[in-house]
């Protein structure tokens, strides 16, 4: 928690003032009661009349300056808190931004959204309390217990005999109490990763009536939650009620022997009103107190989860230095070997091959057999384990990240397009992409025609997720926005499989002349796709067990002669 209130050092002069408006508050506060004495006193007892109206004016300007101090004191503690809010997320995101796949793989993406969510949330609802309250609570204890000893000492045993069993209720709640509220964060966390991949997942569950089996996934992630969640406030329900039964009892016990010393002559009435107000003070300093117990353990459960995500350094740095432009197209696997994290076994095992500007190299193979892992340690997605992958000529570890990344144009498995329009998804390859440049771009990815038949055409809104458009589309403006900042290496991972034969066909023959100067990379799972390939690579369990052309694969390996058999007949093969 310490660690995240370091956060408020540009609002220290804020802080400040809260403080010392804080304290002019409790301090008016605390000085109304003496005057209340003083006019009962004085005042009533004696039917001073006009002492009553100047201390009553007194007491008005008090109360007035109390309250303005309070009114800023509001408005400033949560223009720190909000402002600290506002820079842990960004800090955050951030941070995340330099994580590599491992990290996100390693944390999980529900997890991420509620640190940078709920949690900070957490924590900018316990800054504005104690900025409040932390200053309030014990000038209003101590100030409290001073005034009301000067009023009467004996009468004050009272206080010190009620504060020890408010202390120890207070402690024994708290004991149960506070480990729910790592639980009640992790269920959280549960809870959203059940509600993001039921409305990411939503076609798929509705295409195989799963509605009921995850309305019942929800209600159980849910109810783990509420019952964790009750369990906790169950706890808490009883600070409330122990407070203010012994705050009770304590007036009582005040009035019962404050009675008795005033009709013994030892205190006057005003002193013991007085002793009754300082005594409600004192006791609502501890109920703030409590308070500040209840939330200061959810937000320092908040607050580590937030570190553990800023603290967390990514797999590997970018402290690269050298341009990758040595060797313009190229890329080489010098006996690269990966491993998942954790994993026994590696993805990948020694793989080792070249491709040059102008000729496209191919991976096939079946499902898990490594070919979108291996595409993904290009740009530096994953550290490899061991080997070298040079782009350009460069060892991608000695460049950074930015400089290899601007090198690629990349098409991922799975499209994703962003709110905005058409034309902000595909310049999203190169922002200051000009009108031509989007009509060649979306022209060569075959998408211009489905672009024009479009309300709007390249101003078209797309939707979350790109929910407006079919799969193929979203594949083809994936691919226009690769093409359009003309890299010096274009990697497709699996990027024609929601195209038809006649659209694929057509796409990688405008592709031929358009990558002519560069090299690619390309994942397919049909045959048809890579038939034309200078090189295909067959992969298997991770390892390369054929390499050559179309031909040459067919005669020389089993392999590659079984997955074309399963999609081609003999005729079309011969």
């Amino acid at each position: 928690m310490i660690k995240i209130l370091k956060n408020l050092s540009p609002y220290k002069w804020i802080v400040l003032g809260v403080i010392a408006l804080v304290f002019a508050q409790s301090m008016a506060e605390l000085f109304l009661p003496t005057l209340m004495a003083d006019i009962i006193d004085n005042g009533v007892v004696q039917g001073n009349i006009p002492y009553i109206w100047r201390i009553g004016g007194w007491m008005l300007l008090v109360s007035a300056l109390g309250a303005m101090a309070a009114v800023f004191a509001s408005y400033y503690s949560a223009k720190a808190a909000m402002g600290l809010g506002r820079d842990l997320r960004q800090k955050v995101f951030k941070h995340v931004g330099q994580f590599s796949l491992q990290e996100f793989d390693e944390v999980g993406t529900a997890s991420l959204i509620t640190r940078t969510t709920n949690d900070i949330t957490q924590v900018q609802q316990v800054v504005i309390m104690m900025l409040r309250m932390v200053i309030s609570a014990p000038v209003m204890l101590v100030g409290g217990l001073i005034l009301a000893i000067s009023k009467d000492a004996r009468l004050s045993l009272v206080i010190i005999g009620a504060m020890p069993v408010l202390a120890v209720s207070i402690l024994l709640i708290l004991k149960y109490g506070i480990p729910l509220f790592q639980q009640v964060q992790k269920q959280l966390d549960g809870l959203n990763l059940v509600v993001r991949e039921n409305l990411t997942g939503i076609r798929v569950i509705r295409a195989f009536n799963r509605e009921t089996e995850e309305k019942a996934r929800l209600q159980k992630a849910n109810r783990e939650l509420a019952d964790v969640s009750i369990k906790v406030n169950k706890i808490m329900a009883f600070l409330m009620p122990v407070m203010m039964l012994v705050m009770n009892m304590t007036v009582v016990a005040v009035i019962w022997f404050g009675g008795i010393r005033i009709s013994n002559g030892a205190m006057q009435i005003g002193d013991l009103m007085a002793f009754i107000q300082y005594v409600m003070m004192i006791m609502f300093a501890l109920v703030m107190a409590s308070f500040m117990f209840v939330m200061i353990p959810r937000a320092a459960v908040s607050a580590k989860r937030i570190n553990e995500v800023l603290e967390m350094q990514p797999a590997f740095k970018d402290d690269g230095t050298e341009k990758a432009d040595r060797e313009r197209g190229t890329l080489e696997f010098d006996h690269v070997t990966f491993y998942y994290p954790g994993a026994s076994e590696p993805a990948l095992s020694d793989i080792s091959f070249t491709a040059k500007p102008g000729e496209t190299t191919a991976l096939i193979g079946g499902t898990g057999s490594g070919k979108s892992t291996l595409v993904n340690l290009v740009p530096r997605f994953y550290e490899v384990t061991s080997g070298t992958i040079r782009v350009n000529g460069v060892d991608i570890r000695k460049a950074p990240q930015q400089e290899i990344r601007s090198k690629i144009g990349f098409v991922p498995q799975k499209s994703i397009l962003f709110t905005g329009t058409i034309a902000d998804n595909i310049r999203f390859g190169k922002q200051d992409a000009s009108q031509s440049e989007l009509d060649q771009a979306a022209s060569i990815a075959q998408a211009q025609e489905f672009i024009n038949r479009m309300e709007g055409g390249y101003t078209a809104e797309i939707e979350q997720g790109g929910s407006n458009l079919s799969g193929g589309q979203k594949q083809r403006l994936s691919i226009a926005r690769a093409l359009i900042r003309k890299p010096d290496l274009y990697i497709f991972d699996d990027s024609f499989s929601a195209l038809d034969f006649k659209t694929d066909a057509k796409l990688r023959k405008a592709l031929k002349n358009e990558t002519k100067n560069a090299t690619v990379l390309l994942v397919a799972q049909r045959v048809s796709t890579v038939v034309d390939a200078d090189r295909i690579l067959v992969l298997e369990k991770g390892r390369v067990v054929g390499m050559g052309t179309h031909d040459e694969l067919l005669e020389s390996n089993e392999v590659y002669r079984e997955i074309a058999l399963s999609q081609l007949s003999e005729e079309e093969i011969a």
